[in-house]
């Protein structure tokens, strides 16, 4: 028989494509929906690229054998993604050949999909997941309701790819209504319209039986679809008002679950580093070629001071020329003093805003991000300038990546930054070599308004008010004269300044530390027993604290001083104190003296006992950070399922859902262990040691016993102690474990933590392993008494994953 005159082989194809397209649309709202946390414009088109080839390629092997269109789709998707990952390669920027690129982004796509700044930048890595996934979809949707005529069915993977997009953008952009109102009529205009699938039957199955047989079908055909709409009918009812009461719920944020990018050990507290920099002044860090708009490549910028001026190492001030208590306040973030008389770059390195009294550390986190950064608000009055800087990398190690304040751009190196204090690192490390370009907002606040400007106080600022228990009290009594005729803000920061400007020296040889007993020492130390003089660690840790005790929300920045063109040598490193003021923002300040200024004794100018109680109007913030509640557990990411025939569809639903739970629980085993192998295998042995230490503490979490952080160490040791002796006595009374097993040394793996906080650097490498395997062992006991379906429980836990640490 013949396939009819063309036209009715067009009629027959019109005929049947409504199916198609609409399983072609549901797919493709998927990427309209997930691109709502992208950067515009690639995604979506790649998705929708997706959805076509996925449904055409199983529309074309319509007449083939159903086990070879998944091979055949499988290469088509090959073809597609290479394709995919070229396009999206050349528009993000990305140096590589496709093998390289393509394995990075299977290797990490996951992860950096989960971790990557809100916009997402369309990425090889952020792209293929939900590539790979849309193609997947439309092979599953279209083979159930195209082949298996299961058109109903045929919509689940489309809605389950939908609702992942959903679940993995969570609360980082707006309610997507109008999608999901399009994928609810698209679906019903999918069942609505008549399509003639692929197989030879007509629009009545009836035809040809006899006619008593005929009524019997249609009556059990009009049975069968009056209890499907009964179904379908009582589901919208019991389900409606549970769905319509969470419209409002804020939805669950995946990226809790997932690990952002971390600093190593090393870029933990790079203050430390300030005074090994300054012994080798000569050595090379960076190379930098800056410039601005407006300044033609090769001509002097005569807002920068010449390559090779006097840096902070030397004893110099990265502003000489101005005076103390003016030259600080007027600065910008990215360059100080006034741009009249010439001033240096600073580069930044790193923020810290977090001190316990013995350290400061970074305490950023960091989350992958494209080449454009998200922008934020300047202060009303501020001066903005565009700064473009090429920098190589030389002898600078770790991960913090240097630019000048704040990065706009960023090309030549895979990033992740921290918005809230404009840092970045580079997650595989720094190389020498390593060329990258930023490109960033520097801004200078109006000075006019410093005088009158106040400071933020309550929970939003409390990590940069909290002041550690243990301080000194000549600490206490500094801070409190310096601000007893100094009510203003502004003025009570300048007041510090000057004061540590004027009585304190610069010297290159000085010993690192921060600590309170070395801070006390710094400020009134005999000065020749060492006292009174450091490098500018000192002196921009004790401003920050002393800024602290007045009320003055402070943190400590790290960082370069570069003339603008040529190298960035170690004796450019320097530290500075930023104050946080109310409509300004951070407005850096030097309390590093001049050069050629001999200082004053600091008794001439302080009062070593108190002549009057402190003044009550300098209050003492006792603001503790609010601990952040721990994240709810998502649903668990769908599988698509697919057949030929309704029972193998049953089946492999069912199936299909043994393998999501199997498959869950397998990534949480998984997860879980990778985590306690990268707490004691990774990192220094001081990382190490806190990291079993942490072990310890989810142990206790996991058992019901938690404990607070304001427990001491050895406090912390008698109750895991306590904790698995009552462990085992319940055991023991339920007639199991009759005898009694040692008690794993917890004592010694406290004494190991104490060592590590009071004593950073000194533990070794056989200490580490000492102590994760005193944490496995406890872990061990502690579980091993537990009843049997809750050790079943245990490893399967997600608390451990985003517990905070």
């Amino acid at each position: 028989m013949g396939r009819g005159p063309p036209v009715v082989r067009v009629l027959r194809v019109l005929r049947a494509a409504p199916l198609p397209l609409a399983l072609v649309a549901l797919v493709a709202l998927t990427g309209v929906a997930l691109g709502r946390v992208y950067a515009p414009g690639l995604l979506p088109r790649l998705v929708i690229g997706a959805a076509v080839g996925s449904v055409l390629v199983s529309v074309a092997a319509r007449r083939l054998p159903s086990w070879l269109v998944a091979p055949l789709s499988v290469a088509g998707l090959a073809g597609y993604a290479a394709w995919s990952l070229r396009v999206a390669a050349d528009a993000a920027g990305l140096p590589g050949s496709l093998a390289e690129v393509t394995a990075d982004a299977a290797r990490n796509g996951i992860p950096r999909l989960l971790t990557a700044m809100i916009p997402v930048e369309p990425t090889p890595d952020t792209v293929l997941v939900p590539l790979v996934a849309a193609w997947l979809a439309g092979l599953a949707g279209a083979e159930v309701a195209l082949r298996a005529g299961r058109v109903l069915l045929g919509y689940l993977p489309p809605a389950l790819l939908y609702a992942g997009a959903l679940y993995v953008v969570g609360p980082n952009a707006d309610p997507a209504i109008w999608p999901t109102v399009a994928f609810a009529a698209v679906a019903a205009v999918g069942l609505a319209l008549p399509s003639r699938g692929p197989g030879p039957s007509g629009p009545d199955p009836t035809v040809g039986l006899a006619p008593g047989v005929r009524a019997a079908v249609r009556v059990r055909l009009a049975a069968t679809t009056a209890a499907g709409l009964v179904v379908v009918v009582g589901l919208a009812a019991l389900l409606g008002p549970v769905v319509a009461g969470r419209v409002d719920d804020r939805p669950v944020d995946p990226r809790r679950y997932v690990e952002p990018p971390q600093v190593e050990s090393l870029d933990e507290n790079p203050l430390i580093r300030i005074s090994g920099w300054a012994l080798n002044p000569r050595q090379k860090l960076l190379d930098v070629t800056t410039r601005r708009p407006g300044t033609p490549a090769g001509a002097p910028d005569p807002a920068r001071t010449p390559a090779g001026s006097t840096g902070p190492a030397d004893g110099g001030r990265p502003d000489a020329g101005a005076s103390p208590g003016e030259s600080a306040g007027p600065d910008s973030g990215d360059g100080p003093g006034d741009g009249d008389g010439g001033r240096s770059e600073r580069i930044r390195l790193a923020v810290l805003s977090d001190y316990d009294g013995v350290t400061w550390r970074v305490g950023a986190t960091y989350r992958n991000a494209g080449r454009i950064l998200p922008a934020t608000e300047s202060a009303p009055g501020a001066t903005v300038e565009t700064v473009r800087q090429e920098i190589t990398v030389a002898d600078l190690s770790g991960r913090l990546l240097p630019a000048v304040a704040t990065p706009r751009e960023v090309s030549g190196a895979r990033v992740a930054y921290d918005p809230q204090t404009g840092t970045l690192i580079r997650p595989e490390g720094l190389t020498p070599g390593l060329r990258y370009t930023v490109t960033s907002a520097a801004e200078r606040p109006d000075n006019n308004l410093l005088a009158t400007a106040d400071v933020p106080a309550g929970d939003e600022v409390a990590r940069v008010l909290r002041v550690a228990d243990g301080v000194p009290d000549p600490v206490r009594r500094l801070a409190a004269q310096l601000a007893e005729d100094n009510g203003a803000p502004y003025a009570r920061a300048a007041a510090i300044e000057q004061f540590l400007a004027e009585h304190y020296r610069v010297v290159a040889d000085a010993p690192s530390g921060h600590a309170y007993p070395n801070l006390n020492f710094f400020l009134f130390g005999p000065r020749n027993g060492g006292g009174q003089r450091g490098t500018s660690e000192q002196f921009a840790a004790a401003f920050a604290v002393l800024g602290r005790l007045v009320g003055l929300p402070t943190r400590v920045v790290v960082g370069f001083s570069s003339g603008g063109d040529g190298p960035v040598r170690a004796a450019d490193a320097f530290a500075w104190p930023e104050v946080l003021f109310s409509g300004l923002g951070w407005v850096p300040f030097d309390p590093l003296p001049r050069p050629d200024d001999e200082p004053r004794p600091v008794e001439e100018d302080f009062r070593p006992t108190p002549e009057d109680p402190p003044p009550s109007e300098v209050p003492e913030p006792t603001l503790e950070p609010t601990e952040t509640p721990p994240a709810q557990a998502g649903p668990a990411r769908p599988v698509d399922s697919g057949g030929v025939s309704t029972p193998v569809l049953v089946g492999g639903g069912a199936g299909g859902l043994l393998l999501v739970v199997g498959a869950a629980l397998a990534v949480l085993v998984a997860l879980r262990r990778a985590r306690s192998r990268a707490r004691l295998s990774t990192g220094d042995p001081g990382r190490r040691i806190a990291g079993a230490w942490r072990e310890l503490t989810d142990a206790l979490r996991l058992a019901g016993r938690p404990v607070g952080g304001d427990l001491a160490a050895t406090e912390v040791a008698e109750r895991a102690r306590a904790a698995l002796a009552e462990a085992r006595a319940g055991r023991t009374g339920a007639g199991t474990d009759p005898v009694p097993a040692p008690v794993p040394a917890v004592d010694e793996l406290a004494g190991l933590l104490n060592q590590v906080a009071f004593a950073p650097g000194s533990a070794s490498e056989a200490q580490a392993d000492l102590a994760a395997a005193l944490a496995t062992d406890y872990v061990t006991a502690l579980r091993a008494a537990r009843p049997r379906w809750r050790r079943l429980l245990w490893s399967v836990h997600p608390g451990p994953l985003h517990w905070p640490t």
